[in-house]
């Protein structure tokens, strides 16, 4: 046994040419399956951890997806603010440790306008835990003599060409050619790190900012007649009288359910609440279509490979015959020349699978940064999991079969064909 093992590994090598190009194949295709595994569970982790540390989620009485959809990811429109008595309400219970309000309803230059509190960027947590960081400058004040200071994510930045310091104006609305709050300008003061997230996209700036610039507007337009300089609006009372959602933390994450039941029947208004990681989950079954066919697709590259494998070494069965009668002139049992011949398949196939795991991990090395700045997927280095040596495991089963039919030719191959001259 050991002799035909040995014999084997010295037939392929010698054969190292073109076991290699097949071996490639096979590498190339093993990776690309489990990368796509791979994605897939870090997108899907990245997904549903785009707001991490928010247990949850208040709104107007909606869909759950919905809810989540504008409040995080600030796609589409809310069906109602909610009053602020109700947010002092949510934040004041016993269960809350903190209540971050965000109202949404302007934009800037296409990119969602976010009227937060400082308190956003402490709070705001992505991946496993990763917390806002900025890239230049600080949070805006939010003070009533420093009302007009926005933040900008690191998309808007960039794309936009602000730098700390340079002057915006926000627009009324979400339409990017809807009426302007020309006449109040803000200051850029801080720009975020890069997180891949929603809160790249977005501008942010206090809520008295917005009441600010909403003080001569009603109805969605300005008052004719009435225009109130930024100067002055010091003087009226900013707090907001109502904003869109509100994004609760908790003392206590084994009382969220109770808290949302409250919220859920809170006698002011009718008020929804919804843990964010459910509403992702059940966004996220929306994409299960993508990643079937995704992992089709790569389970049929695997495929490509592996017939590729079993072609060469059919093919090289021609080239072989002399030596395969040799060795059955010498002793050599049929059962000995098919275990030397589906070994050599089995070893080609392990060694692809091994370099594909390498190629992967190279290619993690290497995208991780990219991946995680522009796409919020968060790639992790990691040995391969449990569904991942599961795949690798049937990856190494196929080959095995895709092996055993060349064994088999060599083993019906009787000792007169190797030795008969063919013209």
């Amino acid at each position: 046994m050991k002799a035909i093992l040995l014999l084997a590994l010295r037939s392929a090598w010698a054969r190292r040419l073109t076991l290699g190009i097949t071996l490639i194949a096979i590498a190339l295709s093993s990776a690309l399956l489990i990368a796509v595994e791979r994605v897939r569970g870090d997108a899907h982790m990245s997904f549903t951890q785009s707001i991490s540390g928010v247990d949850l989620v208040v709104g107007a009485r909606t869909g759950g997806v919905q809810l989540v959809l504008y409040a995080v990811f600030h796609s589409g429109a809310a069906t109602n603010n909610i009053r602020w008595d109700s947010f002092e309400a949510i934040s004041s219970h016993p269960s809350v440790a903190w209540a971050v309000p965000i109202s949404l309803g302007d934009n800037h230059r296409g990119h969602p306008v976010v009227g937060t509190t400082a308190e956003y960027f402490e709070r705001s947590r992505y991946a496993d835990g990763r917390s806002i960081a900025f890239a230049a400058g600080r949070p805006f004040a939010g003070s009533v003599d420093r009302v007009f200071e926005a933040v900008l994510g690191s998309d808007v930045a960039r794309e936009l060409g602000y730098r700390v310091g340079d002057r915006i104006t926000l627009t009324h609305g979400m339409a990017e050619l809807g009426p302007d709050h020309a006449d109040k300008p803000f200051t850029v003061v801080g720009v975020l790190a890069p997180s891949g997230t929603p809160v790249d996209r977005a501008a942010h700036v206090s809520l008295e900012a917005i009441t600010a610039i909403h003080l001569d507007w009603a109805g969605g337009a300005p008052l004719p007649g009435l225009a109130i300089p930024a100067e002055q609006v010091r003087k009226f009372e900013l707090r907001p009288k109502e904003i869109t959602a509100v994004l609760v933390g908790l003392k206590n994450r084994s009382e969220v359910f109770r808290l949302q039941r409250h919220i859920n029947s809170y006698r002011g208004e009718p008020l929804l609440a919804v843990l964010p990681g459910v509403a992702l989950d059940e966004l996220w079954q929306t994409l299960g279509m993508v990643e079937r066919t995704l992992f089709a697709l790569s389970a049929l590259v695997v495929l490509v490979g592996l017939a590729g494998l079993t072609a060469t070494l059919l093919a090289g069965l021609s080239e072989r015959r002399r030596e395969l009668a040799i060795l059955r002139a010498l002793g050599a049992s049929p059962s000995a020349l098919f275990l030397m011949l589906t070994f050599e398949g089995l070893l080609v196939t392990a060694l692809g699978i091994c370099f594909g795991i390498v190629l992967l991990a190279a290619g993690i090395s290497g995208l991780a940064p990219l991946a995680q700045t522009h796409f919020g997927m968060h790639l992790s280095l990691r040995p391969p999991g449990a569904n991942e040596l599961a795949l690798l495991a049937s990856i190494l089963a196929t080959g095995l079969l895709a092996s055993l039919v060349p064994g088999w030719r060599a083993w019906r191959m009787s000792l007169a064909d190797g030795l008969t001259v063919r013209n």
